[in-house]
């Protein structure tokens, strides 16, 4: 009888990642007394590390985790954990349970974000709101820029593109919410952004940057000063 795991993994993932089918026994070593196959504990660690798992970069921990999902989801619970599954994107995340009033430890490691790099990821997931109904979304590099140029405000302007510079950075190589397409000018912008940046957090944002705009000035807005942020989710 065909293992449906083995079948969709010849089907989902490229020639460079197929492995062989799990053979009915977990144990990857001598003593070893976990229950999940190498792929499926793959895609868990690649879930925890954060920021999010995608079947564009990795289809076969991608299909390991549709096969396992129960199992890792109830792995996740113990660590207070909620696994969030968009099977249209196809992508992943995990962020904190809401437990109510039970107070919950946090197990993901966060940093901070700047106020740039918040500005930014609102413009990218502008784009992405735009754009619905589009399997993928592209935007140049000076596109985003312009649209921060109002925010610069009375600041250096050699200053201000260096610290768009390094947001941008940012996004594409530790957050992952940006990738190349062809150049560092051009990207594509990651289908998680609109999931983990959710809408109430987005407006509460857009509030405080209308407020900064308003009130103009040299110390107007503060790019160095930093929001409770999580650089595997960005929503709390």
């Amino acid at each position: 009888m065909t293992d449906p795991h083995a079948a969709a993994l010849e089907h989902a993932a490229p020639d460079e990642e197929r492995a062989d089918a799990s053979t009915g026994s977990s144990a990857l070593w001598p003593g070893d007394s976990g229950r999940l196959r190498e792929d499926s504990r793959r895609a868990l660690l690649e879930l925890i590390q954060g920021p999010y798992l995608s079947s564009s970069n990795r289809g076969r921990l991608w299909v390991a985790l549709l096969a396992d999902a129960d199992e890792i989801r109830s792995r996740l619970h113990e660590l207070f954990l909620e696994l969030v599954i968009d099977r249209n994107d196809e992508i992943a995340f995990v962020r904190p349970v809401d437990a109510g009033e039970r107070p919950v430890p946090l197990a993901v490691r966060s940093r901070a974000l700047t106020f740039m790099d918040t500005l930014m990821l609102l413009v990218l997931r502008q784009h992405l709101l735009a754009a619905r109904g589009e399997r993928r979304v592209f935007v140049d590099r000076s596109d985003v820029f312009e649209q921060l140029a109002p925010y610069r405000v009375a600041r250096d302007e050699a200053d201000f593109e260096r610290r768009m510079n390094a947001s941008w950075t940012k996004l594409m190589n530790k957050l992952g919410l940006i990738h190349r397409a062809g150049s560092d000018e051009r990207v594509e912008i990651s289908p998680a952004l609109r999931l983990i940046f959710d809408d109430d957090r987005v407006q509460s944002l857009r509030r405080e940057y209308e407020r900064v705009l308003e009130r103009g000035g040299d110390a107007a807005l503060d790019l160095d000063a930093t929001i409770d942020a999580d650089d595997r989710e960005p929503t709390p």
